[in-house]
């Protein structure tokens, strides 16, 4: 997990260089509550220790930190460092770090409907804007663009679902301890290497 850490600092550092704006990490999904009591425990802490110890330097390279997911079942130490750095780095306009904890997007979209009107005028933009106080956001995420799934594994795991419709898939078998800063530009210039045609046609086939 420390490791990890590790890999989420180089990925914040190399980011805005390679035009990402935001970054969303998933640092602890609602069904890690099922992992051993002990792990849990050193994970959560280790959260609130990097958030401790790198909220000064996100606020100075202009790095704003939000998180989704719920809070309720988290520490209260970590719900305060969560509020301390969300307060610090709030001006920051480089790049938007979003940690995900105690997030399932299948949860945040039950959440988001079950407080949509019955009255059958729900718009995708309205529906965006429940969905984003469910995950706990202040305001709609952008839609992902490239989403990508390290340590080998082919699969989405409850992250970010409604916002990725149209996402571009890389797999990588880089474990995340080992995700480096060159791992993220490979996967940044194969996705601006894609066609991305939304359901619509090739540009050359369109012309």
């Amino acid at each position: 997990h420390r490791a990890g850490v590790e890999a989420v600092r180089r990925a914040v550092e190399a980011a805005p260089a390679l035009g990402v704006g935001t970054l969303t990490l998933y640092a602890f999904s609602s069904a890690n509550w099922e992992r051993p009591a002990c792990e849990v425990r050193e994970l959560l802490g280790l959260l609130r220790e990097y958030l401790c110890s790198q909220t000064a330097q996100c606020a100075a390279r202009g790095v704003r930190l939000g998180v989704i997911g719920r809070r309720d079942r988290l520490p209260a130490a970590l719900r305060s460092a969560i509020a301390a750095a969300e307060a610090a780095t709030a001006g920051g306009g480089t790049l938007h770090l979003r940690l995900a904890l105690d997030y399932s997007s299948r949860e945040s979209i039950l959440r988001a409907a079950r407080k949509a009107p019955c009255s059958g005028t729900l718009t995708a933009a309205a529906f965006e804007r429940l969905l984003a106080r469910a995950e706990g956001g202040a305001a709609p995420a952008p839609a992902v663009d490239l989403l990508i799934r390290a340590g080998g594994e082919r699969r989405l795991s409850d992250f970010l679902l409604w916002e990725s419709a149209y996402a571009e898939l890389i797999f990588t078998p880089t474990m995340w301890p080992d995700f480096a800063a060159a791992d993220l530009e490979a996967a940044v210039r194969d996705y601006r290497g894609r066609e991305r045609r939304f359901g619509g046609l090739p540009n050359r086939a369109a012309s």
